[in-house]
C-alpha cells in the first residue's frame, strides 16, 4: 500500500496540490481522472520523488517510499521518452531487471529468459531486435509493460498508457493490469477516457488540484463529482442515459 499525507508540491512558484492526502491500495487498479492541467502527472511524480515536494510523507509498506523504489515499475508518458535513443525491444525490456540485479552485477541467461517470456506475454516475441522508434504507439506500451514484467515490482504506476494507441494494444495491456491485481499489486493508471471508467477501475481518483473524489469507482464515479472536476456538460453527456431512465 502506498500512503500520501498532506503532500504539496508547487511549480513555477504555484502550488499544485496542498496538503494533498490519499492512499492506493493492493488488490486493485486504481484510475486518476481530472481535466487537463489538474495535476494528474505532477501527483505521481510528487508521490515517486521525481520532482520536490515542500511538504508531505509517502510511505509504501510503512516504509519511506524513497527505500522502496526498486518495488515500484514506472511507465512515464510516451510524449516524454526519447524514441531515437539506439536500443532494441529486447534490451529495453531487459532494463527491467536491472532493479534485482545489484551493483556490479549484469543480466545473464537467467534474466534474458525472463525477457522472452515477457515479451510472449505481450505478443511482441517477433519484434525483440526492433528499435524502439520504429515500434506502433501500441507496441511500444506493450514493451514497457514486458519491462514492468519482469521487474516483478509490487507497485505497477502507469501515466497514460492508452493514448495514442490501438484497441487490441488495450485490450491486451488491460488483461495484464488484471492478473497483476489479481495477485495482490497495487495498479496506478493515470487515465483520460471517461467512458471506460467503470470496466477499468476498481477504485477512482478524481483530481482537480487537489483530491475532489476518492473511492470505489462505482461510489465515486457520479455526476455530481464529474460535474464538480471537469464540467456539467461533460457530465450530462457522460450520465444520459441514467437521466433517460429516471425520466
Amino acid at each position: 500500500m502506498i500512503k500520501v499525507r498532506d503532500m504539496t508540491v508547487v511549480y513555477d512558484r504555484q502550488p499544485i496540490f496542498t496538503n494533498l492526502s490519499v492512499q492506493f491500495e493492493p488488490n486493485a487498479i486504481t484510475g486518476i481522472i481530472g481535466p487537463n492541467g489538474a495535476g494528474k502527472s505532477t501527483m505521481i511524480k510528487g508521490i515517486l520523488g521525481l520532482i520536490n515536494k515542500q511538504n508531505g510523507i509517502v510511505t509504501m509498506h510503512g516504509k519511506p517510499i524513497e527505500q522502496q523504489l526498486k518495488k515500484i515499475a514506472y511507465v512515464e508518458q510516451r510524449a516524454n521518452l526519447d524514441l531515437s535513443f539506439p536500443i532494441n525491444v529486447f534490451d529495453t525490456v531487459l532494463t527491467g531487471t536491472y532493479p534485482n540485479l545489484g551493483l556490479f552485477n549484469i543480466p545473464d541467461i537467467k534474466e534474458k529468459k525472463l525477457v522472452t517470456k515477457a515479451l510472449s506475454d505481450v505478443k511482441l516475441s517477433e519484434f525483440s531486435q526492433r528499435q524502439i522508434g520504429e515500434l506502433s504507439g501500441g507496441q511500444l506500451q506493450r514493451v514497457f509493460v514486458a519491462r514492468a514484467i519482469v521487474q516483478n515490482a509490487d507497485v505497477i504506476i502507469l501515466d497514460e498508457p492508452f493514448v495514442g494507441i490501438d484497441m487490441k494494444s488495450e485490450a491486451d495491456i488491460m488483461r495484464i493490469l488484471k492478473q497483476w491485481r489479481d495477485m495482490g499489486k497495487t495498479i496506478i493508471v493515470v487515465h483520460h477516457d471517461l467512458n471506460k471508467v467503470t470496466t477499468y477501475f476498481d477504485k477512482l481518483v478524481i483530481v482537480n488540484r487537489g483530491i475532489a473524489a476518492y473511492g470505489a469507482t462505482s461510489a465515486v464515479f457520479t455526476k455530481e463529482n464529474i460535474t464538480s472536476a471537469f464540467s456539467g456538460d461533460l457530465s450530462s453527456i457522460l450520465f444520459e442515459n441514467e437521466e433517460e431512465n429516471h425520466v
